[in-house]
């Protein structure tokens, strides 16, 4: 049985506004690997950076795009773990919980959770390489090779954020009021490597806001956190809304999950 700091059980309990970063780490436990684990098979010769980059695809737009394929057609097969469906029925009890995260799968959306808001896209779009438009898969001119756009004919590329690129502007701007006005900030399973999105728990915890950093391991920032919970984001995460919400629908999330 996990046991809580009372305080943060009594925090929680009493929160209006909650922020929550969300990173690899909670995708990987839906089998989702992530883009520091080692590709294999073809792909084991490659490395993510040098993939996802606007000057790899405009080298080599196919290579871009079946590598991309490979990836959506993994994400499509994953399941939002119990991870995932906590912070669904967290959102449940509190008036505003904004999600955020850094993952680009769409689990957070498949298990319930709404306008969450993705920094670094969405792996299951498409978008113009030059109008940076979202074309939906009817409307893909389809030849031998990478599809194009149906408006303009330049080529498709996902829609997420490749190195080197800037991340949405709206997207980080409400992540950045919605962290400001939060009273507790979550950051769950990211390392706190990737700027700007590392900074966000930051900007909350300077703005008062109680820190709790979960993760499997301690990462550079953990310190900086009040309350840190080492363990996998599928079992901390149920018990933390079973713990806090008790005869409130919180058994009934648990069961589902």
């Amino acid at each position: 049985m996990i046991e809580f700091p009372d305080q943060l059980v009594t925090t929680l309990r009493r929160a209006k506004r909650v922020a929550v970063l969300t990173g690899a780490g909670i995708s990987a436990e839906s089998g989702i690997p992530t883009f520091r684990d080692a590709q294999t098979g073809f792909w084991a010769r490659f490395r993510a950076e040098d993939l996802a980059t606007v000057e790899a695809f405009e080298r080599d737009p196919q290579l871009v795009w079946d590598w991309y394929a490979m990836r959506r057609e993994m994400v499509q097969t994953a399941q939002p773990n119990a991870g995932h469906h906590a912070l669904a029925a967290m959102a449940r009890h509190i008036p505003t919980l904004t999600l955020i995260t850094q993952n680009v799968d769409g689990l957070h959306e498949a298990a319930g959770s709404a306008d969450v808001l993705e920094l670094h896209g969405n792996i299951g779009r498409v978008k113009c390489f030059a109008e940076g438009t979202v074309v939906p898969e009817t409307e893909w001119v389809l030849g031998d090779g990478v599809p194009r756009c149906p408006h303009c004919a330049a080529l498709l590329r996902p829609d997420v954020v490749w190195f080197g690129e800037m991340l949405p502007q709206n997207t980080f701007r409400r992540a950045e009021k919605a962290c400001r006005e939060a009273e507790v900030v979550f950051s769950i399973g990211t390392s706190g490597l990737v700027p700007p999105a590392a900074t966000l728990p930051l900007l909350a915890m300077a703005a008062g806001a109680i820190g709790v950093e979960i993760n499997l391991d301690a990462t550079y920032l953990s310190d900086q956190f009040d309350y840190t919970v080492r363990g996998p984001s599928g079992v901390i995460l149920p018990a933390l809304v079973r713990t806090v919400w008790a005869g409130n629908g919180a058994a009934e999330m648990g069961s589902r999950s």
